[in-house]
């Protein structure tokens, strides 16, 4: 079930006058009905205010166009409804004179053969041709359903319109995105640089802090503050804890305040935190278990400050209204050439991980003593659907770039620690070649559904990025 509320979107009924009215107020009914079902809130003209509540002539254009400029705040995208031809000009002239940049969805309703006559025949099937040709001309982007003409009750629809609702959503995300830069990338990491420059010129800020602040603030703290005791409290309804030490999780406890406190000053959406080694040489313990809860909580947060990161967790999450997490493409799975061990020390959001143990972090205790890594998580997680992807900053070419697909978390065998799956995408061989020769990085995000088609939509049409989604055939 999604975590986000529905939508409000913005209804332009289209109208021509040479076509049958009656099938504008029976377009507005069967639209309100199914809105109502959906529980998405409509912004519509009145019947009193343009012939039927349609839009037609200029003066339709103006009004409807004035009434979406006073819920501009509110709407997330546009549906146009074509009971018959409609006129285009008048779509393309309201969306314009609102200002709005919001997606656009055309549906055009379905002649009856056995009504083609004067008093029914609708002609949406060439209205929607014209509309999305006005828009074109008008510079402004659009969604497509997928049948041509298809009613509103049908089941294509409805998943056309959940869909559009959820590429809204990562739209209207997107472009005000916040996110928190905690601490220095690990010097061994040029993997996840990343421009600054290039996302806040498509509206996404960047917030820093540097790490020592965080931990200066974190050592303020005792285990008697009440702030301390009420994490301490979280911790424990989230996770089990293992065999840590009451002091460590103190430690971890503390952190999480300082953490959360950040984020509420700053307004943040998202964290990439430096989350290795200063942290276990200065401080003592692992943030994992606090990525991993605010992850849960629809706070996306990444390791190694990688921010493009955390974004790609950020734009997975609103398209599906579920948690994501940001792994490695770590190890190939025997010799099956379509499957991959997914692997992280262990902050991978609880939603993927049903039998999650607070633990250490036995690669990081090498280096830095497995005392000082307590906080990493250990779960396995099961077999579930996958959408992977990730969106990175291309400095050489001054863009924003991603790529998207779907494929299974399985429960094949996996014998190893820290926060792990295996994962099955046909053409995998393909996909590896792919973000290899384009300099993607090791870094993938899942996330437990079947939206890189929602994804794909948001940011290439909406967004303007160049995208690449996977095919499953070479």
């Amino acid at each position: 079930m999604s975590a986000y509320k529905q939508s409000t979107l913005g209804v332009i009924i289209g109208n021509r006058d040479f076509f049958p009215d009656k099938l504008v107020s029976a377009a507005r009914a069967e639209i309100l009905a199914l809105f109502q079902t959906l529980n998405i809130t409509p912004i519509l003209l009145e019947e009193t205010d343009s012939k039927l509540g349609g839009v037609e002539i200029f003066a339709d254009a103006q009004k409807c166009a004035a009434l979406f400029k006073k819920h501009a705040d509110e709407i997330d995208g546009i549906l146009v409804v074509l009971p018959n031809f409609g006129d285009e000009k008048g779509v393309a002239e309201t969306i314009k004179l609102s200002g709005l940049t919001v997606p656009v969805l055309i549906q055009a309703y379905p002649d009856d053969l056995g009504k083609m006559d004067v008093v029914n025949r609708r002609d949406a099937w060439c209205g929607k041709i014209s509309v999305c040709n006005n828009l074109y001309q008008f510079g402004i982007k659009y969604s497509l359903t997928t049948k041509h003409v298809v009613s509103p009750t049908d089941d294509s629809f409805i998943t056309d319109l959940k869909n559009f609702i959820a590429v809204s959503r990562v739209v209207k995300g997107m472009r005000k995105v916040r996110i928190g830069a905690v601490g220095a990338r690990p010097t061994a990491f040029n993997t996840v640089r990343y421009s600054e420059k290039i996302l806040q010129r498509h509206g996404i800020s960047v917030t820093t802090v540097d790490l020592s602040e965080i931990l200066g603030n974190a050592n303020k703290l005792t285990a008697d503050d009440a702030s301390v005791k009420a994490k301490l409290e979280k911790i424990h309804a989230y996770t089990s804890i293992g065999k840590t030490p009451n002091d460590k999780l103190v430690q971890i406890a503390k952190l999480d305040v300082v953490l959360e406190d950040f984020m509420q000053e700053n307004s943040l959406d998202a964290t990439a935190i430096q989350c290795w080694t200063s942290i276990q040489k200065n401080y003592g313990c692992n943030v994992c278990t606090s990525m991993s809860m605010m992850s849960e909580n629809m706070l996306p947060s990444a390791c190694e400050v990688d921010v493009t990161g955390t974004l790609s967790m950020y734009a997975m999450q609103l398209a599906s209204g579920s948690p994501s997490a940001l792994v490695d493409w770590n190890n190939n799975y025997a010799d099956d050439d379509s499957k991959c061990v997914l692997f992280h020390c262990g902050n991978w959001a609880k939603s993927f991980l049903p039998d999650i143990t607070m633990s250490t972090a036995p690669i990081l205790g090498t280096s830095v003593g497995s005392e000082n890594t307590y906080g990493a998580l250990d779960g396995r997680t099961p077999a579930m659907p996958l959408t992977y992807g990730r969106i990175s900053t291309d400095d050489n070419k001054g863009i924003i770039k991603a790529y998207i697909g779907e494929g299974e978390l399985t429960n094949d065998a996996l014998n190893t620690f820290g926060n792990r799956a295996v994962a099955q995408i046909n053409n995998l061989q393909g996909l590896m070649n792919y973000v290899c020769r384009n300099g993607f990085e090791h870094h993938v995000v899942m996330n437990a559904s079947k939206t890189a088609g929602i994804l794909k939509e948001a940011f290439e049409n909406y967004l303007g990025w160049e995208t690449y989604e996977h095919s499953p055939t070479p």
